[in-house]
């Protein structure tokens, strides 16, 4: 019994270790992980949202300060008054070469739709054959080599000369300035593909639908999302420029319209839209991406 009592004694009293904290002290450690996640937050949100706002408060200054220097360009102020203006209706219609913001816009999105669809429908597939036979990959190595560096304004002539009319060559001049990305980085994409993966295929038998689509569709899809970005780009890029050439109802022609009338502040709104929507055509292609990322 008192070999019992001695072994118990002799052990550590680990509930007088494991003292239970106090009220003030565990409040305290409740309260210190929310402060902690709290000021993580704050910071986060300091790091995207302080430097975009400096820079356009940098950007907005500078453009005052040209603008008190030189003659006829508006300034900040004036022009967001007549933003306020022209998007109070800006889907008005007077007439043919008298329609609101929002009607050229919807007409330059409709052919660059149309142009940048067609290159995409031929553009990748084209691609894919550039990329998996080496013959047709030479054949027209010089034929891209000389027709990809044409400026696209240069194709607008031979497109009103061979379909007559300014919408399609309009279209056409989006075609084939938005084409040449698309096929080139599927082709490089298709290159890259490990020799292993075909070398398999090859042994398994597999048809060239089987390849394509369980092989080269999936490891060459980034690739091919890289180049629909950077064509969707030049294509929007190009059809301010081509729409100030052939006319009609467009945000080419409108911008080049306004200057007719000298209403620079309708100018540089139109220059903000044009950006707006590139930046948001460039972001939504960026999401698919990442979207439908095999990785």
């Amino acid at each position: 019994m008192s070999a019992v009592y001695g072994t118990l004694a002799s052990q550590p009293n680990t509930e007088a270790v494991n003292v239970p904290p106090t009220q003030s002290e565990s409040v305290k450690t409740k309260m210190n992980i929310p402060k902690s996640a709290l000021q993580e937050k704050l910071a986060d949100g300091f790091r995207w949202f302080i430097p975009p706002v400096l820079g356009i408060m940098a950007f907005i200054a500078l453009w005052a300060l040209i603008a008190q220097s030189t003659d006829n360009l508006p300034g900040p102020l004036p022009t967001w008054e007549s933003a306020k203006v022209l998007f109070a209706d800006p889907f008005y219609n007077k007439g043919p070469n008298d329609q609101g913001i929002g009607w050229n816009i919807l007409y330059s999105l409709y052919r660059v739709g149309i142009g940048f669809g067609l290159a995409a429908l031929i553009g990748i597939p084209l691609g894919f054959m550039i990329g998996r036979f080496k013959f047709l990959a030479a054949m027209t190595a010089p034929i891209i080599s000389i027709l990809r560096p044409v400026s696209p304004l240069a194709w607008l002539p031979i497109g009103l000369l061979v379909l007559h009319k300014a919408e399609p060559a309009s279209i056409w001049v989006i075609y084939i300035s938005s084409i040449w990305p698309m096929i080139l980085n599927t082709a490089v994409g298709v290159r890259q593909v490990p020799q292993d993966y075909l070398n398999v295929a090859r042994v398994l038998n597999l048809s060239e639908w089987k390849v394509f689509t369980r092989i080269l569709f999936p490891a060459v899809l980034p690739h091919v999302l890289t180049g629909v970005r950077l064509a969707i780009g030049i294509a929007w890029l190009v059809i301010v420029a081509a729409e100030m050439l052939t006319g009609g109802v467009g945000i080419g022609f409108w911008v080049w319209d306004e200057w007719n009338n000298l209403n620079v502040e309708h100018i540089i709104i139109a220059i903000f839209v044009v950006g707006i929507i590139g930046l948001l055509l460039e972001q939504g292609l960026i999401w698919i991406a990442k979207r439908f990322s095999y990785e």
